[in-house]
């Protein structure tokens, strides 16, 4: 009986050892740095060596050395270990590499700066989400933009078309202004040639928007110039006619030269002006205007015939 004790006890003995050998083969590791990121139960800190992974467990104990030498102790729960904060970890490594915490500890001031951190990352993070929806949302408007620009491409290669057939009648209407510039230069040179003559009388006569009717104020006007002109010896008529530039550049030469035409015929029938006596009227259109034609006052200054009787300076001397 005393014999099976004494197994028993040796057989005890080395059940302990092999544990306490067992628990020895555990190394005990220290780790001082930054958490930079946490997941769950398992922390990223980096230290001096690199990063390592630290995990937490029902075990694992957080605590703030205050007080003289760090005397004084305070628990701390595991929700204050986020990014940011330092910390120094007393744990043993498993399997993995990794680093089983026992113990962390952490710096009361450092826990404050790393919260204040953390309070800035969580707006970012948010802005961040809505940054991501700003862009799924801008793809989808670049694909209705592409179809867009192939719309506008199609409507582009339209106005081309319609480009080159403007550019077409443009060279067709400057050769027609080229035209109406040389019969406005003949006008001109003629009247140029009328220099040697002094002015004895003149009028203006004016007329409604797109007619050559003359009105019996201006008739009277036109009669009593004559009845001068008549006077004198040696006389002779110019009349020229103008428009505003209410349509075509052609309209208006038209409508311009109706109007001279229009107080011609008043000269010779009711101011008894032989022909003779009367310059060929000219026509100048919208050119040579009195007024701006942006006002509609303006416009009506434009629509006016000028009546002026001239005598030759020689004959005027005498």
């Amino acid at each position: 009986m005393h014999r099976k004790t004494i197994v028993v006890s040796l057989m005890a003995l080395c059940f302990l050892a092999s544990v306490s050998a067992f628990g020895a083969g555990a190394d005990k590791t220290e780790v001082k740095g930054m958490i930079i990121s946490r997941t769950g139960e398992t922390l990223i800190v980096k230290s001096a060596s690199g990063n390592v992974t630290v995990v937490l467990t029902d075990d694992t104990t957080t605590k703030d050395d205050k007080g003289l030498f760090g005397l004084e102790k305070q628990q701390l729960s595991s929700v204050v270990l986020i990014p940011g904060l330092k910390v120094d970890v007393d744990g043993v490594s498993d399997e993995q590499g990794r680093v089983v915490a026992k113990t962390i500890t952490v710096d009361g001031d450092d826990l404050e700066t790393a919260e204040m951190i953390q309070s800035g990352l969580h707006p970012t993070a948010e802005q961040v989400a809505a940054n991501m929806q700003s862009i799924e949302a801008n793809q989808q408007n670049i694909g209705a933009n592409q179809q867009n620009i192939a719309a506008n491409k199609a409507q582009l290669a339209a106005h081309k078309e319609n480009i080159e057939t403007n550019q077409q009648n443009i060279a067709a209407n400057q050769q027609k202004i080229a035209a109406n510039i040389k019969d406005i230069e003949e006008n001109t040179n003629r009247f140029t040639a009328l220099s040697e003559y002094e002015v004895k009388g003149e009028a203006t006569v004016k007329f409604n928007v797109g007619s050559s009717k003359i009105s019996s104020e201006d008739q009277e006007e036109v009669k009593k110039l004559a009845q001068t002109a008549t006077s004198l010896k040696g006389y002779i008529i110019e009349v020229t006619g103008y428009a505003d530039s209410t349509g075509s550049a052609a309209m208006n030469t038209k409508l311009s030269e109706d109007r001279a035409r229009a107080v011609v015929t008043c000269l010779i029938q009711q101011g008894n002006v032989p022909v003779r006596h009367i310059v060929a009227p000219g026509a100048m259109g919208e050119y040579g205007s009195a007024a701006p034609n942006e006002t509609k006052s303006g416009r009506a200054e434009n629509r006016r015939v000028e009546v002026k009787v001239l005598v030759n300076k020689g004959i005027a001397g005498n």
